[in-house]
Parts: structure tokens; sequence; C-alpha cells
């Protein structure tokens, strides 16, 4: 969702005509991924999480904190929602740049949960927590190397 926003955004540096076409075509788009895709997940998601938990019938240390990033990560759903309703709107507050940042936030989220999930106690919480801040790193200098290579190619 976030990629078809920073099309979206950059849609607003073309021609009058082509931005009123392209933003024509990512609001169906966008409308389709929001509504068809991404809030039945998040429903359904949430209904098996609740299940898994109940059927689980502990809550070992692991769990909780997996439940925190699942937290996050719905916080990050309903910010999405908002920049949806603004972007639906003709309302583009977030540049290209900020949006790709925003992208990479539903990847550590997922790592972190997946990672929590897969190796649960046979991992120390602090080679689990420099681990992700390495991949946080990583990601968001890639991101910065991207967007120098952008501004190159742009400029030739």
């Amino acid at each position: 969702m976030p990629r078809f926003f920073i099309y979206n955004t950059e849609a607003g540096e073309r021609s009058e005509s082509e931005r009123n076409i392209l933003r024509h075509q990512f609001g169906i788009m966008m409308k389709r991924l929001w509504f068809g895709i991404t809030w039945p997940s998040a429903v359904l998601t949430l209904i098996f999480g609740l299940w898994m938990w109940y059927l689980l019938g502990s809550f070992p240390q692991w769990l909780m904190i997996k439940l925190c990033f699942v937290i996050g990560l719905y916080i990050y759903h309903f910010s999405l929602h908002a920049i949806y309703k603004q972007q639906t709107k003709g309302v583009f507050k977030y540049s290209s740049q900020q949006l790709r940042i925003w992208n990479e936030m539903a990847t550590i989220f997922l790592v972190a949960i997946v990672m929590l999930a897969e190796v649960k106690q046979n991992m120390s919480m602090v080679w689990g927590i420099v681990g992700l801040i390495a991949f946080v790193i990583l990601l968001m200098s890639a991101i910065k190397i991207y967007k120098l290579i952008r501004n190159k190619n742009r400029q030739t």
C-alpha cells in the first residue's frame, strides 16, 4: 500500500494530464488493495491470532514480545489508513522519500514477528535486539543509497 502512496505522490511531479490519469488509476488500485486485501487480512489475522492465543493456553515471554510487535503493526495499519484517506481527498502531506521510509516499517515489524515465531527461546533477547537494529540500519542505508542514485540519475 505505501508503494502506491509513493507513486501517487510522485505523480504530482508530472504534467497535469499525466497526473490526473495516474492519480485516477492509482486511486482505483489503492481502493481495491486496501478494501479487498489489506483490511480483510488484518481482520483475519486478528481472529486467528486470538484463536491461537486461546489454543496455547499459556503466555510465554516470547509471545508477549511478539504481541507488542503485532500491536505496533496494527498501529502502522491504522496510520496507513489515515494516509489513504488523505490521498483520496487529494492531500499529500508526505514526500515520496518519507513514504519510502514508512514503506519499510512493515518489513521491520514482519521480520521481528517472524523471527520471534521461529526462534522463540533458542535465541537470546540481546542478540535478537542487536540483529533487529542491524537490520534496520541496513534497510535505512539502502533507502539512503537509493535516494542518492535516483538523484544522480535525475541530474544526468
